[in-house]
């Protein structure tokens, strides 16, 4: 799974409203270019992208692991039908021109988890999102960021302790019901345990978090990202 990493790269250094702004503006455009003239285009930003993070294609494609099957089953289901002419390639189009924004925006946002701290995601969504509506919600994405990691691992650990214990004797559906119940009962005690070390900590509304400040290094960044909102318009 895709986490944050220190670095040095361009994308590190930038601000994370910045780098939020292109994530908006790259899934909105997303969602109104589908000709694969726009697609191609968007494809070049997503390159770019994973360039100035410094994040691998390969790694980002193998956190994707268990959706690119059904990416890449999509157009293949829609083109095959049970009468003649049984195979209709240009069915198959539009899922596959799906599929491939599906992929080009979860390559920007890998950019973006790996080069964003979770405290600076929080910490900008509460600058974006004034009140408590934004504390929530910054406090919500720092949960996901740190939980999501946690959770896979509990995961595996039950995994191996089963297989440890010959479980991969028996059969497909007693094997994922154990693993099923085994991670249920460790995210409830990671959440009984969350719980606690909040209220020990006092938990609070206004909660100090890193100063934000953007740079000229950002600009070309956000010139990108109003680009990006006003193709849609366009």
């Amino acid at each position: 799974m895709l986490t944050y990493e220190p670095g040095d790269s361009f994308a590190h250094r930038l601000d994370p409203r910045a780098k939020l702004a292109v994530q908006i503006g790259f899934a909105t455009a997303g969602l109104a270019h589908t000709t694969p003239l726009g697609l191609t285009l968007l494809g070049v930003v997503a390159a770019v992208s994973l360039r100035v993070s410094e994040t691998s294609l390969l790694s980002s494609l193998y956190s994707l692991r268990f959706a690119v099957p059904f990416l890449v089953l999509a157009p293949v289901v829609e083109a095959v039908s049970l009468g003649a002419p049984w195979v209709d390639p240009t069915a198959a189009v539009d899922p596959a021109l799906a599929s491939i924004r599906i992929l080009l925006v979860f390559l920007v946002a890998a950019a973006y988890v790996r080069t964003t701290p979770v405290r600076d995601s929080r910490a900008a969504i509460q600058r974006l999102v004034p009140g408590r509506l934004g504390v929530a919600l910054g406090m919500g994405v720092a949960l996901v960021f740190r939980f999501l990691p946690l959770l896979r691992r509990d995961l595996l650990r039950v995994r191996e302790a089963q297989a440890a214990r010959l479980g991969t004797e028996r059969r497909l559906d007693e094997r994922l019901a154990l693993v099923a119940a085994g991670g249920l009962r460790r995210a409830f005690a990671r959440a009984d345990s969350l719980a606690l070390a909040l209220r020990a900590r006092c938990f609070a509304w206004n909660p100090t978090l890193p100063d934000l400040q953007f740079s000229r290094r950002d600009v070309p960044v956000l010139v990108v990202a109003c680009v990006l909102v006003v193709s849609v318009a366009v």
